[in-house]
């Protein structure tokens, strides 16, 4: 028997694709290690959104290649695949696999099947529905690590979904590189037309969106958010990263804050008590302290929920790599203004819910009482010493700076 090892870096994308890779080890006769020292094989997916992410993942191997030198060391994911010479010469002992080889390369199968019947260690379940993306923004390296765009069939998505609510997960997040571009490869349905048919799945489950961009959130996917608010989860993540058109611009983003401002205030009209966060990058090399500030005040003028800050990266091969590129602490100060905006952000949206009724799905138990997070994405402790789980309703009852309180209902 082989033992193995998995080491998860970055997105939810890699952490399905994980999971996925788990259950395939299994099925092929597998044991999982206690840990990286006493595998036989170690699996990195890897990551390489950011500078931070490439150390990292090159710590992790050098723990390996030090402590368990005999272990076979096989690399996928993003790092190795956007930097696959440099990769090969810095660490010739690693073993770099694609992700669509590793099931010839390690299980002797045409493919790893992408699916997952759990989620270890999570409450909630991911689906990994849409891989790839050509949109190639002026500071992002995802293009180069995955250029080639696929779908899931539609209907191996329904039956993932069917498997994990059976399976006693009561939230599952559909998600992908960029999943507005979700096909399916055997009909051509959309992501719309794929939300029709999980509309019309029994049981009592609810389905959340990963992150999705502007350009690709259509008025058919509204409408089956708005027709079945118990099914669809009345949240957003619109990836925003600047609120300034000349710096959108310069990352090649393809709308502006009107456009963004347009669909916010569509999506509020029709979704009620929509949340609605987003991605913010704080200090391209081309943002001034006047380009900043109008982003900051964008933010507040759509009161946003919440945001997700990154400092901005310089990627290889990226255009705005090669740019001029802004000083360290100055990049630091912004970002760390964004957190501070995002802190005011998520308290007003906290206090916005008091006296609102919600569903709210338990992930977890922490000091004697239920916690987890409503459609909306509100975290929210629950007034009780009841062990719940799954779908609950309950009433906001008082906000706390980012964190709500809610009074369950009687089951």
């Amino acid at each position: 028997m082989t033992t193995f090892f998995i080491k998860t870096f970055g997105c939810r994308v890699n952490q399905v694709e994980s999971q996925a890779l788990w259950e395939q080890f299994l099925r092929s006769g597998f044991t999982p290690a206690d840990s990286f020292e006493t595998a036989d094989l170690c699996l990195l997916n890897t990551c390489t959104v950011t500078h931070q992410a490439d150390k990292d993942v090159e710590k992790q191997i050098r723990q390996i290649l030090r402590r368990n030198p005999k272990a076979r060391l096989v690399l996928t994911g993003c790092y190795a695949a956007a930097h696959e010479a440099a990769v090969r010469e810095k660490f010739p002992q690693a073993q770099i696999i694609g992700k669509y080889e590793l099931g010839e390369k390690l299980f002797q199968v045409p493919d790893v099947c992408w699916t997952v019947s759990g989620h270890e260690g999570h409450s909630r379940a991911f689906i990994k529905i849409q891989d790839g993306c050509d949109c190639f923004c002026s500071y992002c390296i995802v293009p180069y690590a995955r250029p080639v765009k696929r779908s899931k069939p539609l209907e191996d998505v329904l039956h993932e979904i069917q498997t994990l609510e059976q399976n006693g997960f009561a939230e599952v997040v559909l998600t992908g590189i960029n999943i507005g571009n979700y096909r399916c490869p055997q009909t051509g349905a959309d992501l719309a037309a794929l939300c029709e048919r999980i509309a019309a799945l029994p049981g009592h489950f609810r389905v959340r969106f990963s992150s999705i961009e502007l350009q690709t959130v259509t008025d058919g996917i509204i409408r089956q958010m708005a027709q079945r608010p118990d099914r669809f989860c009345n949240y957003f993540h619109l990836p925003l990263q600047a609120g300034c058109d000349k710096i959108l611009k310069d990352m090649n983003r393809h709308y502006d804050t009107a456009a963004y401002r347009a669909r916010v205030e569509d999506l509020r009209r029709q979704v009620p008590q929509i949340g609605i966060f987003a991605d913010v990058i704080a200090g391209y090399p081309t943002e001034t302290e006047a380009d900043f500030d109008a982003t900051a005040a964008f933010i507040r003028s759509v009161r946003l929920a919440g945001l997700h800050v990154f400092s901005y990266s310089p990627r290889p091969r990226t255009p705005a790599a090669r740019l001029p590129q802004l000083p360290h602490e100055v990049i630091k100060r912004r970002a760390d203004a964004l957190r501070q905006l995002d802190q005011e952000l998520r308290a007003n949206f906290a206090a916005s819910l008091v006296g609102t009724e919600q569903e709210i799905f338990v992930e977890e138990h922490k000091q004697g009482r239920p916690h987890g997070i409503t459609s909306n994405f509100q975290q929210t402790v629950l007034e009780t010493p009841a062990p719940l789980h799954g779908l609950v309703r309950a009433k906001i009852i008082r906000a706390e700076g980012p964190l709500c309180f809610a009074q369950p209902f009687a089951r």
